[in-house]
């Protein structure tokens, strides 16, 4: 099976592209990384999503939002109602809305979230700047339903291409705390955040996670991800590495009684992980 991690951006362009990390399983603890490949346009990732399979991928954008601000704002309470509703809104209208929610809501907890975020440290999927992860959702998630994908817990589809949520966040915080690894901006990729790559590709090869699983590089490809100083190949290979713990597992490794609403994000769980 063919396996995925894509870092993606809801402004895809040759500076800033969808980055799709493939790999595969080399036994039953090596994921090796076979290649790197961007789409600077929705288009091209588009056809990557219609590629034959079987494949299964991690997609590093919320596929969902949470149920109590869904219920607040009085909009469909099935997912894909709610989400052919939601990319059929402007971005200016989403931001109103959620706006409008966190004004009227205590200082300290402006935002809602979705269950998996305890386990995830993920901004919550109605996050509109720094990180728009709302509108990665907006932009993401009609894509992963026109190109007639399953989408785990929520949304029947093929079952030789399967999308999981994905959080490169998550394995990258076990590995090396909360250091700073990456920067969109020229000026602030600075040598500490190369150091921290740096370590936290040296754990990733080394099996440190508990995942427990092992990247293999060449060392060209080595180099690429320690000289890519926004991680957005980093941040593709954290999601391949998900996504190959996930292959492993009956269900994807997703806890029973997700809420099919909100969705959950791959490995994010309150226990430590265990081999299958």
């Amino acid at each position: 099976m063919q396996l995925a991690g894509v870092d993606f951006t809801s402004a895809p362009s040759r500076r800033k592209a969808i980055t799709v990390a493939l790999g595969s399983m080399r036994g039953e603890a090596v994921v090796a990384l076979d290649a790197v490949v961007a789409h600077a346009d929705f288009a091209s990732f588009s056809g990557w999503l219609r590629s034959p399979g079987p494949w299964l991928a991690a997609f590093d954008f919320p596929f969902g939002l949470p149920r109590e601000l869904v219920e607040s704002l009085g909009w469909p309470r099935e997912w894909l109602p709610l989400m052919r509703d939601y990319t059929g809104r402007s971005r200016a209208e989403i931001r109103t809305a959620f706006q409008a929610f966190c004004a009227a809501r205590p200082v300290g907890n402006k935002f809602a979230h979705r269950a998996c975020d305890t386990y995830s440290t993920a901004s919550p999927s109605m996050k509109w700047v720094n990180p728009p992860v709302a509108f990665m959702l907006h932009a993401g998630i009609g894509l992963l339903l026109d190109a007639g994908v399953q989408i785990a817990t929520l949304h029947p589809g093929d079952p030789g291409r399967v999308a999981l949520e994905g959080y490169p966040g998550l394995l990258a915080r076990e590995l090396i705390g909360r250091r700073s690894y990456k920067s969109d901006t020229r000026a602030m990729q600075t040598n500490a955040r190369r150091e921290a790559r740096t370590e936290l590709l040296r754990r990733l090869e080394g099996g440190e996670s508990r995942l427990g699983l092992r990247l293999a590089l060449g060392p060209a490809q080595r180099a690429a991800l320690l000289d890519d100083g926004s991680a957005d190949l980093l941040d593709a290979v954290l999601c391949l590495m998900q996504a190959a713990w996930a292959a492993a597992r009956p269900g994807w490794g997703l806890p029973e009684g997700v809420d099919p609403l909100e969705g959950w994000i791959v490995s994010a769980l309150p226990a430590p992980l265990s081999r299958p």
